[in-house]
Order: C-alpha cells, then sequence, then structure tokens
C-alpha cells in the first residue's frame, strides 16, 4: 500500500493509504470525500459548542434583535418551545443574537463538550504525527457519534433552519462563508506530487512506480488554481534545528573574541630573546644615568 500524506498548501491534513494500482479517477475522489467530511465535522464541532453554551438557533428573522425590537415587532419563536433539551434548560444569553439563550442543563452539556473532544480526536491533524490513516468510515463515525449526542440532548430534534441539522441533512449552505471556501468539490478536485499533477486517466503506479512501500506527500488543489508550492528542501523543525546551531556558533565566536587577551605576551617567560641576553650577560642594562 502506497502511504499518501496529503496537505492542503504547506498544511498536513491528514494520511491515507491506497494500492498502486489504484486508477487516479477513484483515488482523487476518496481523498476529495475525506478532505470534505474532515471539515464537516470541524464545522458541527464549532456549532455544537455554541449549542451546548446558549441553545438552539434563533430563526433567521428574530437573529441580531434586541428583545425590545422582538417584542415590538411581535415575532415568536415557535421552534424554541418545541426543541427543549431534555433534563430542562439554563438560561445563558447569546450576545451575537443567533441563539436563543436555552442551553443545556451542566450534564447535558459535557455529554456534549465530551462527544465534540473525541470528534475532534478523530480527525486531528495530530493523527499524521501518530501516523495513523484517516479513512471515510473515521469520518462518518466521528459524524455518527454528534449526531447521537445532539439526539440524547435534544431528542424532539432541531428546527430545520439550525446549521446542525443542515449538516447532518447535507442542506447546509456555505455560499458567501469563508467555510466554503475551504470545501473542494470532488469532480474539481486536483492532485499534485512533485510538482506534476496526478491525471485521472492514470494509475498510481504510473507515476510512484510498482513499490507498495512508497510514501509521497500530495497536495489537494481546486482545478484552476494552479500548481501548489513545492515542497521545501528542509522541513520547518529542521531549518528551526539549523538557525539554532549557527545562532550557538555566533555566540562561541563571540565569546573567543571577548577572550582574545594578548596581555600575556609582556611576561617575562614571554620574551623569545631573554636566553640569548643571559648568556651575553646584557639583562637588566638599564640606560639611564644614575
Amino acid at each position: 500500500m502506497v502511504l499518501l500524506h496529503v496537505k492542503r498548501g504547506d498544511e498536513s491534513q491528514f494520511l491515507l493509504q491506497a494500492p498502486g494500482s489504484t486508477e487516479l479517477e477513484e483515488l482523487t475522489v476518496q481523498v476529495a470525500q475525506v478532505y470534505n467530511g474532515r471539515l464537516k465535522v470541524q464545522r458541527l464541532c464549532s456549532e455544537m459548542e455554541e449549542l451546548a453554551e446558549h441553545g438552539i438557533f434563533l430563526p433567521p428573522n428574530m437573529q441580531g434583535l434586541t428583545d425590545e425590537q422582538i417584542e415590538e415587532l411581535k415575532l415568536k419563536d415557535e421552534w424554541g418551545e418545541k426543541c427543549i433539551p431534555s433534563g430542562g434548560s439554563v438560561f445563558k444569553k447569546d450576545d451575537i443574537g443567533r441563539r436563543n439563550g436555552q442551553a443545556p442543563n451542566e450534564k447535558l452539556k459535557q455529554v456534549l463538550k465530551k462527544t465534540i473532544e473525541e470528534a475532534k480526536a478523530i480527525i486531528s491533524k495530530k493523527q499524521v504525527e501518530a501516523s495513523v490513516c484517516v479513512t471515510m468510515e473515521m469520518v462518518k463515525d466521528a459524524l455518527d457519534q454528534l449526531r447521537g449526542a445532539v439526539m440524547i440532548v435534544y431528542p424532539m430534534g432541531l428546527p430545520p433552519y439550525d446549521p446542525i441539522r443542515m449538516e447532518f441533512e447535507n442542506k447546509e449552505d456555505l455560499s458567501g462563508t469563508q467555510a466554503g471556501l475551504s470545501v473542494i468539490d470532488e469532480s474539481q478536485a486536483q492532485l499534485w506530487w512533485a510538482a506534476k499533477e496526478l491525471r485521472r486517466t492514470k494509475k498510481l503506479s504510473d507515476y510512484v512506480g510498482k513499490n507498495e512501500k512508497t510514501k509521497i506527500i500530495v497536495k489537494i488543489q481546486q482545478k484552476g488554481q494552479g500548481a501548489p508550492a513545492r515542497e521545501p528542501i528542509i522541513s520547518s523543525e529542521e531549518q528551526k534545528q539549523l538557525m539554532l546551531y549557527y545562532h550557538r556558533r555566533q555566540e562561541e565566536l563571540k565569546k573567543l573574541e571577548e577572550n582574545d587577551d594578548d596581555s600575556c605576551l609582556n611576561s617575562p617567560w614571554a620574551d623569545n630573546t631573554a636566553l640569548k641576553r643571559h648568556f651575553h650577560g646584557v639583562k637588566d642594562i638599564k640606560w639611564r644615568p644614575r
């Protein structure tokens, strides 16, 4: 199995294994699915943290309004009356005005937070350092865990406009958002290795050979964005160590320069003509008149 270290730009994303005989059409779609799936888990975790703190999403026409404005316009949050967390709610106002402030109690809040941490660990970039490959099954498992936690806290479900429910139902609208810029459409995804595009019409072995123990760094890119930057000759960690070595060397040279004291050369034992003057009897001759 060829080991692929997938990156977006210079940032590590995840590890993936694939046989050398894999069609690059299939592999590119697989990499894009895992990449987008990890982004989905990250978006859900972010929204669920807000859910644990401030309750469900307000209707779009009530978001950002003050209590006085809501009362003046006679707006009503009908879903807020239906979607009450099991075990009761604790009021915690959302300063941004996106959520209704009816947060779950402490026990159920911890259920959500624990599940969020577990899901983050599954798709974490630290898996690269641990040499753990991330598969689509692992991403789905993380999504199922998050879905299960929401169902425990909100057995009656969430409003149809809540971004968490929309993510679970694959109805999320990311147009015009920063998160939407990160997503790569499967049909538009490209893989690059060693400044070469891995064309979908070929096999992986056409580029890396038949050695199944090969490890390569591939970069995922949106079609039309051009070739990504090449990998640096040395890693950032190696560069730090190199700079640290030269800094220490420079400090050592400075200390040597400071200790370069040649006053010892005026000492009698350093006089290379002392022996000659001793035999000639001209030692300690003073030319001044007494």
